[in-house]
């Protein structure tokens, strides 16, 4: 099941790359994190400058500029990244997109996907970009590729 898109998931990546111990207090080359993350060096950067126009990021042009986290990892929520790439409506609508559903007139899935939805917006909510970035360290994952020796 995929929830979030594509540009999304790679939003929460750059931004988990960017909040790492390694990278914190200091500008990263956006071809740098394109590079690591596999990620096209072209979309990566729209997706940053959306980020940072959402107050997520800051920017430095120059030779030693990059992006940086605009507030720390620990003010970051995920919900804050899904709503500046997928809009702050993201989780309101019908599952089904039946242009008619609602309260008055609920689809099949309505009630279903009104608990659902409302239990990921808390989650969403209260995860930070810092608490995040130390479950995935915990559980040993891994942000960047690595290829098989």
């Amino acid at each position: 099941m995929k929830l979030l898109s594509r540009t999304t998931v790679y939003a929460v990546r750059a931004m988990l790359y960017i909040a790492s111990s390694d990278h914190q207090q200091q500008y990263v080359p956006v071809r740098k994190i394109a590079g690591d993350l596999q990620i096209s060096f072209h979309f990566l950067a729209k997706i940053l400058n959306q980020l940072t126009q959402h107050n997520l990021l800051t920017s430095y042009r120059g030779p030693n500029g990059g992006i940086a986290l605009a507030r720390s990892a620990a003010e970051i929520t995920l919900m804050d990244i899904v709503a500046a790439m997928e809009g702050e409506d993201f989780f309101e609508g019908c599952l089904l997109q039946l242009p008619n559903c609602g309260d008055e007139k609920p689809c099949p899935m309505h009630a279903y996907w009104g608990q659902i939805r409302d239990q990921l917006k808390t989650v969403f909510q209260s995860t930070s970009l810092e608490e995040l970035g130390r479950k995935i360290k915990e559980e040993g994952l891994r942000l960047v590729h690595c290829p098989e020796s």
